[in-house]
């Protein structure tokens, strides 16, 4: 086998296995992004929840023992809610840092064109 064609072969490879493990991901952030896109009513809802005058409410009976003892509580702590919601607000940034950043690529380029 010439050097030509054992490089010509690792390049398909290499690209192949690229080709691969990005469309997986993006396969993976699609259905993601879909499934988010559908929980914006309950996030708004968590939101409004958190640190309102019934969380209180609620957070004081779960203190007092006032609640069964097999109630799941986590959206009582002062962390659950908050580092969710910090959370999301950093995927934002991310993505938002994404779609500005862009790949550069031909094909994204065309399509930002046709968008215009």
């Amino acid at each position: 086998m010439t050097n030509e064609r054992q490089e010509r072969i690792e390049r398909i490879r290499v690209n192949e296995e690229r080709l691969d493990t990005v469309q997986a991901a993006a396969v993976a952030l699609g259905v993601s992004l879909e499934r988010f896109t559908g929980l914006q009513d309950t996030l708004a809802a968590l939101d409004a929840y958190y640190g309102s005058p019934e969380w209180f409410a609620d957070k004081e009976s779960q203190e007092a023992g006032e609640l069964p003892a097999d109630l799941k509580c986590g959206v009582l702590s002062e962390d659950a809610v908050y580092d969710l919601l910090t959370d999301i607000a950093e995927l934002r940034r991310m993505m938002t840092r994404i779609l500005q950043e862009g790949t550069g690529s031909a094909v994204e380029q065309e399509e930002l064109s046709a968008e215009e």
